[in-house]
Parts: C-alpha cells; structure tokens; sequence
C-alpha cells in the first residue's frame, strides 16, 4: 500500500495535492541506509513530513529526519529526488531492483521434490520406524529395512543440517536482497518452503512469483 503525505505544492498550483512520495518498502530502506535502523525494526516506519531541506519519519515512537542534499528549490522536485535517493538506498544496501512481493506454492517437480522430502523426513525422524514390527517394514524388503535402520541417524541429522543451512541462506541472502522483510508472511512461507524444498524455492522465488520492479 502507498502511503500518502499532503504537502505543499503553491508553485504548482494554489491548490494542495496528495502525492504518493514512498512506499511502505522505500521507507523501510531510508531508515536501514541514512539512519541505520535494522530492517525488522524499520518495518512500521512511515513518511510524515517532506520540507526543501529534509525528509522527517517517524519509526517506534521516534523521529528521524533525513536532510536533502542540496535542498530543493521547489516541492515539484520532490518526487524525483525522493527515488533518486531509495535508488542509492539500494545500490548502498546491496538490494536488487527485483522486489518479490508474494509466495507461490510449488507445483510439478517442485510438488513432487516437496512431498518426497517431507516423506523422508517423517519416516526417518525415528529409528523404530525401521524395527521390523514397524510399519516402513510391511513396505519394504528386509534388507532395505536393515540399511535404512543404519544410515537413518546420519540421513536425517544431515538432512537437517544441510535443510537448515539452505532456509537461512534463503533468507539472509536471497529474499533480504530481493527486499523481502523478516516481519513479512512472505519471508516465513519463502524460508519453510525452502527448509522442506532446498534449491526448488531457490528457483521458484523468484522466477515465478510476483515481482515488481523499484
């Protein structure tokens, strides 16, 4: 949602005008860049006054000014100073241009990658599972049974691990760049989708999911 700040524009016409200056998402980038706020922290922050010479938010009961260097000699420069300035934000914090704005659920191979996982998961979450009164052993041959039983903790522990890596990888370095928030649900469904998928939702976040660019 764009937030809007009514300012004044008289040296564009006598009347005052609603303009859509930043979104939630540049917001958030201004405080992480020019004050330095972490991005969990800057999630609530918002846009509450624009003046020649600096840019005021307000972010967790504290205000912040950003000063515009050199000021504006008139309001009609506002809008374009302003992306000036979120687009150095992104160059500054290393964000992409891409901005992935919502979570798909995997389909085809993905699907299947994701169920095959989650199967593995659940029947190796437990040695007894390949005890031969266990039900894994009405389903497959004896020896099978036995080599599972064997490897079981080495695959699952190491399926974790591996999994574990993969979701936080995912979300330190993939949806932080492409401007996704901690604090956002697209974040947590990203990051579980990759702890049970791995490089499935590596492929899909941003290839197919809805994008946008800054």
């Amino acid at each position: 949602m764009i937030r809007y700040l009514t300012i004044p524009v008289h040296d564009m016409c006598p009347a005052r005008h609603n303009l859509p200056l930043l979104t939630p998402l540049q917001v958030v980038r201004y405080l992480e860049h020019y004050h330095n706020i972490p991005s969990f922290l800057a999630y609530g922050g918002r846009i509450t006054d624009v003046t020649l010479d600096r840019v005021t938010f307000a972010c967790r009961g504290h205000t912040y000014d950003t000063p515009l260097k050199p000021a504006m000699t008139s309001y009609r420069e506002a809008r374009e100073r302003l992306v000036d300035m979120d687009k150095q934000c992104v160059h500054a914090l290393g964000r992409s241009d891409i901005t992935v704005r919502e979570y798909t659920v995997p389909r085809g191979f993905h699907l299947a990658l994701f169920v095959t996982v989650c199967v593995t998961l659940v029947a190796f979450s437990r040695k007894s599972n390949f005890a031969p009164s266990g039900l894994i052993a009405s389903l497959v041959p004896g020896a099978f049974r036995r080599f599972c039983s064997i490897i079981q903790p080495f695959l699952f522990y190491g399926m974790l691990a591996l999994h574990g890596a993969e979701a936080i990888h995912m979300g330190r370095g993939r949806l932080s760049k492409h401007n996704v928030n901690i604090r956002s649900p697209v974040y947590w469904l990203w990051t579980a989708d990759c702890f049970v998928e791995g490089v499935g939702a590596y492929h899909r976040s941003v290839r197919n999911s809805k994008i946008t660019y800054n």
